[in-house]
C-alpha cells in the first residue's frame, strides 16, 4: 500500500516562495507556466510591459528555483522547474488559480503566439 507523504516547507522557505508569488505578474507567469512554455517575447506581448521588465521577473523567479530556463539559439524558453524541491507546494498553490491560457490564445488568435526556435 502506497502512503501519499506529503513534504513540509519551512515558514522562512514558504514565506519567500509566496512573496515571489505574491507580484502580479509574476503569479500569472506562474500559472502560464503549469501547462505552457513561453518565450520572454511572448510574455511582453501578454503583459504589455518591457522587455527588461519581463526579464527581471523571470530573473527573481529563476533566482528563487521557480523557473527553469532552455537556451534555443538567441531566444531563452522559460517553464516551472520540476526538479525544484519545493515544486509540489508551488504546484498546489498553483492548482487553486484558474487556468491564464486565454492570453496565449489571445496571441494566437493575433498571429502573435510565438515559437521562437
Amino acid at each position: 500500500m502506497k502512503v501519499n507523504v506529503k513534504s513540509t516547507v519551512e515558514i522562512e522557505t514558504a514565506a519567500n516562495i509566496l512573496k515571489l508569488l505574491g507580484d502580479k505578474t509574476r503569479l500569472t507567469m506562474m500559472k502560464l507556466l503549469q501547462v505552457n512554455e513561453c518565450c520572454v517575447c511572448e510574455f511582453v506581448e501578454i503583459f504589455k510591459i518591457s522587455q527588461p521588465a519581463i526579464s527581471q521577473h523571470l530573473r527573481k523567479l529563476r533566482d528563487g528555483g521557480l523557473v527553469q530556463e532552455t537556451r534555443r539559439g538567441q531566444w531563452i524558453h522559460y517553464s516551472i522547474n520540476k526538479e525544484s524541491e519545493h515544486y509540489d507546494f508551488v504546484q498546489s498553490l498553483l492548482d487553486y488559480l484558474p487556468g491564464q491560457e486565454k492570453y496565449l490564445e489571445e496571441l494566437a488568435a493575433q498571429g502573435l503566439r510565438i515559437i521562437c526556435d
